[in-house]
This record gives structure tokens, C-alpha cells and sequence, in this order.
């Protein structure tokens, strides 16, 4: 589209709620700029991921300039792009894709935006020993994260073994001296752990319910979560009802969408002012840490 001007959107599966048109959009108008954001829902098509190819086709034809990428995509769109940023190379997954003369460039802004959440939330937290729950495409670049937050032992647990594994190494090898390993099962892992991170799509409002018993929860033990509509997760108040800290996936989804709005547009976003849209209601929580991040 022209300058000024801009086409961007996002593909994933059950993204009817989610709130980065508003981020973005709004974002744009405070800079001058009309940016209209579209979303690519699979279910609602009747597509699946074997349908990315031409869903890629299909927007950069029609002029797009971008693309967010969510769940179940953020591997799958790897071998349909020409050129990947050093952290979506490292990760292995990426979030963010511009159209940029004849090119398609991937970026992984999960990976800076669940650091800098974490840090503003969790920041004082112990992280010697960490379980990661989920080896998928958010999971990777929360696994890179955990590395650039400290910590020292990670645990990845998925119900696929061998991604698990894959992820670990992968990790391991960006990172030598830390401990990174897959682990079988979820309750042997979090037996010392200091905190649990949760990056499975369990909890979303097309997925609802808890990817593990809850009683493996400590009172002593903080729980992150990654979903963030509805931002109140039956994980969290789970966690919350048995005295352990918890972090909502709300500064995460405002973090990433201020990496993906430079990468869509050239313009460095005011990250405190982007909030919901009027026409959305948020949650005092999560107005709370929008507060807490105005400059």
C-alpha cells in the first residue's frame, strides 16, 4: 500500500477475540497513519495449516504488508519464507512476517515480548529451576527467553516427546553452560521447580479448561501464562487460589504486537499507548499494567 498506508493481518486458529486490530490500528492513528488489520481465522475457513501456502499467496497478492502469525503457524510458515531474522532463525518460529520488495521476512517478537512482561511482573522471582509446559511455536521463543531472564535449569514438557527434545537442543546448543533437557512428565519436573510457564493454547476461549492437574501447584512456586483471551484463565485462578504468583498473558500480547507494529510499519510505537480500542472493555488488571508502562 502506499506510505502511510497500511495492510497487515493475522492467521491462526480461533482468532476471533483477539485484540491486536484494536493495538494496532489505534496505535497508527496516533502516528498519522491508517492501518486496517485483518483477521485470517482458520476455523472460521474451514482451512487448517496445510492451507498456509496459499493463505500467504493470497495476501501478499492482494498488497499486504504484513502478517502476524499465532497457533497452530508459527513452524509451519518457516519453509514459505525467503529470509529470517537471527532470533526466528535461533528460535525456530516466528510471529511476524513483512512483505518487503519481492521478499517475505520472518521476525519473532514473542521471544523480547514475554522478556519484557516477565521482567515488569516477575521481575524479583526466583528462576534457578523452571518448567516450560509446551514445545510449540510460542513455547520456542518463550524457551529462548527463559535463557535472556537467568535462568538456569529449564524443563521443557510437551506431549509430543520428540519436540520437546528438538527444542531443548536446539536451546541448549544457543546457550552452552545452562542446563536445558525434556522431561517426561509434568509432575516429576515441577517437584523443585520455582516457577511454571504455560504456553500450550489449553485456556484460550476456543480451548478452555487446565493442561495439567492442578494440584501439582506450590504455593512457593510463581505460574506465567501466555494465553491472554480471556485474560483471567482457569489456570490463573487456579494457581492464584493455591497462594503461587502469577503473570497474565496481557503484557506479553501488548510487548510482541510493539515489536510487530515497528517491523509492519518503520515506526517505533509508544508502547504505554497501546491500549484497547473504546470499544473494547478491559479488565482493571489489565489497565494496571498498561499504567505501569507508560514512559
Amino acid at each position: 500500500m502506499g506510505k502511510g498506508n497500511f495492510l497487515v493481518g493475522l492467521i491462526g486458529e480461533g482468532i476471533q477475540e483477539s485484540l491486536s486490530p484494536a493495538l494496532h490500528e489505534e496505535e497508527a492513528k496516533n502516528h498519522g497513519l491508517t492501518l486496517r488489520y485483518r483477521l485470517i481465522d482458520l476455523a472460521e475457513t474451514g482451512c487448517g495449516v496445510a492451507d498456509l501456502p496459499r493463505l500467504i499467496d493470497s495476501a501478499e497478492a492482494a498488497g499486504f504488508d504484513g502478517l502476524n502469525i499465532t497457533h497452530p503457524c508459527k513452524q509451519a510458515v518457516l519453509p514459505l519464507l525467503t529470509e529470517l531474522s537471527e532470533d526466528a532463525r535461533a528460535i525456530g518460529a516466528v510471529n511476524t512476517v513483512v512483505f518487503r520488495e519481492g521478499k517475505r521476512i520472518g521476525f519473532n517478537t514473542d521471544c523480547s515480548g514475554f522478556a519484557m512482561s516477565f521482567g515488569r511482573r516477575l521481575g524479583d522471582a526466583a528462576r534457578r529451576r523452571v518448567v516450560l509446559l509446551g514445545a510449540g511455536g510460542a513455547g520456542a521463543a518463550i524457551a529462548h527467553a527463559a535463557m535472556a531472564l537467568g535462568v538456569e535449569q529449564l524443563l521443557i514438557v510437551d506431549r509430543d516427546r520428540e519436540r520437546a527434545e528438538l527444542l531443548a537442543r536446539r536451546v541448549a546448543g544457543n546457550h552452552p553452560g545452562r542446563t536445558v533437557a525434556s522431561a517426561d512428565e509434568l509432575a516429576s519436573a515441577v517437584k523443585r521447580a520455582d516457577g511454571l510457564i504455560h504456553a500450550t493454547p489449553t485456556g484460550m476461549a476456543a480451548h478452555p479448561g487446565l493442561a495439567f492437574d492442578p494440584s501439582l501447584l506450590r504455593p512457593e512456586m510463581w505460574v506465567a501464562e501466555i494465553v491472554y483471551f480471556p485474560l483471567e484463565t482457569e489456570l490463573l485462578r487456579t494457581a492464584r487460589a493455591r497462594g503461587c504468583r502469577t503473570q497474565d498473558g496481557g503484557g506479553m500480547m501488548v510487548c510482541q504486537a510493539v515489536g510487530a507494529f515497528e517491523h509492519f510499519t518503520g515506526i517505533r510505537p509508544d508502547a504505554g499507548r497501546m491500549d484497547f480500542s473504546s470499544t473494547i472493555v478491559c479488565t482493571s488488571e489489565l489497565r494496571a499494567f498498561f499504567r505501569t508502562t507508560r514512559p
